[in-house]
Formats: structure tokens, C-alpha cells, sequence
């Protein structure tokens, strides 16, 4: 049996721990007896090898992204490569980049409050994802984000006036899947720093996560 291939790719800012939390995701995906290999640039992006990984997880903020590396990275998960990533890491790593929005389905906008107490909702509790897992309080950056209308959410926040009577009773996704193309996309917003990962609930979404996004 051939070991599953994932591509992990850090970088941009450096207080979302991107370094760390790749190593995290490692270990994460190493249990699972996947061969993770980690790279410090998007020029690997551009890699005509880059179809023949199962998995790709960005951990990348803000940066930029040529043109050439974006066009094959949209290429191989249209092909079936899966993509899997957290907080602004993968859903803030390219604001100039609509076409990578348009895969990730979503892009963070505003996270009023900064470091904060929050509920997580789940909403399809019988989803392989999310089975077993109840709503849960955290304590991160809560993120309000702009979404695509065409992903399956899979458990939600819910914001209040606190810092913006605008949004009171906003119910926003947090964690969610979707297809592009051949390929699965997963998301979810919690994962600020490394540290998150020692939240269980956390780091079993995205731990599942990643697997059901794995071609």
C-alpha cells in the first residue's frame, strides 16, 4: 500500500505561528502514516509534481502567490488533489486572489474584539467530521468572514453587539467543506496559533478534516 502524499506550505505572517503549526499538522497527519512534506515558499506551487500529491494544506497569511504557482494549484485540486486548512492560514493567505477564494470558499474580513470568548454551534452533528462533537466555548480571534454560498457548513458561530450593533444575531460558518472540481475542500477558522491544536475539538475537526479532504 502506497502512503498518502500531503504538501504543507507555511509562510507570510509570522503571528499566526504558520512554522509551528505546520509542524503540528505534521505530526497530526504522520500518525495516519501520511508522507508529509513541509516547504517554506508557494514557489513548490508551481511544481508540475504538485498533482501527484493527495493533499495539500496551506498555512500561509496574507503574501502573495504568482501567477504560475496559483494557475497549478487551482489546476490540481480541479484534478482531485485535496486542499485542507484553518484560520487565516488558508482563508486569509492571498487577498489579491479571487480565483483562491473562489476554491477556498471563503475570505476572512474582521475578527471584532480580538482574542475573545465564543460559542461554537455545531450544525451537522452526524457528519463524519463532526460526530461525536457538541458545542463547544473557545477562546480565539472569532471570525467574520465573507462565504460562499456553496459550501456545506458544518458548525457555526453566532455573534453579538458587543463590539458592533451591526451584527448582533450574525450567524457565521466556521467550519466547513465543499468540491472543487475533483477535488475536496476543507476548512475551519479556529487554529489562531499552535497552541489551538491543544484544544481537543479542534484538533479532532481538523485532524478529520484533512483525511476526508485526502484524494
Amino acid at each position: 500500500m502506497v502512503n498518502k502524499r500531503v504538501l504543507v506550505v507555511w509562510g507570510g505572517w509570522e503571528g499566526h505561528t504558520p512554522e509551528e503549526s505546520s509542524a503540528v499538522v505534521k505530526d497530526i497527519l504522520q500518525a495516519h502514516d501520511y508522507d508529509v512534506v513541509i516547504e517554506p515558499t508557494t514557489e513548490v506551487f508551481a511544481d508540475p509534481d504538485l498533482k501527484n500529491y493527495d493533499l495539500i494544506v496551506p498555512a500561509i497569511t496574507m503574501s502573495r502567490i504568482e501567477k504560475e504557482e496559483l494557475q497549478n494549484l487551482l489546476a490540481v485540486v480541479r484534478g482531485g488533489t485535496g486542499l485542507a486548512g484553518f484560520h487565516g492560514l488558508m482563508c486569509d493567505a492571498f487577498r489579491q486572489e479571487p480565483d483562491y477564494q473562489f476554491m477556498t470558499g471563503g475570505q476572512w474580513v474582521a475578527h471584532p474584539g480580538d482574542i475573545i470568548d465564543f460559542s461554537v454551534e455545531v450544525t451537522k452533528p452526524d457528519d463524519p467530521i463532526m460526530l461525536g462533537i457538541e458545542n463547544f466555548d473557545y477562546r480565539s480571534e472569532q471570525y467574520y468572514m465573507h462565504v460562499d454560498p456553496s459550501i456545506e457548513v458544518l458548525a457555526t458561530t453566532t455573534f453579538d453587539n458587543t463590539y458592533f450593533e451591526e451584527i448582533d444575531g450574525v450567524v457565521m460558518p466556521v467550519v466547513w467543506k465543499r468540491r472543487f472540481g475533483q477535488g475536496r475542500v476543507f476548512f475551519s477558522a479556529l487554529g489562531h496559533v499552535a497552541d489551538e491544536f491543544n484544544v481537543p475539538q479542534m484538533r479532532k475537526i481538523f485532524e478529520r478534516g484533512a483525511l476526508w479532504a485526502t484524494r
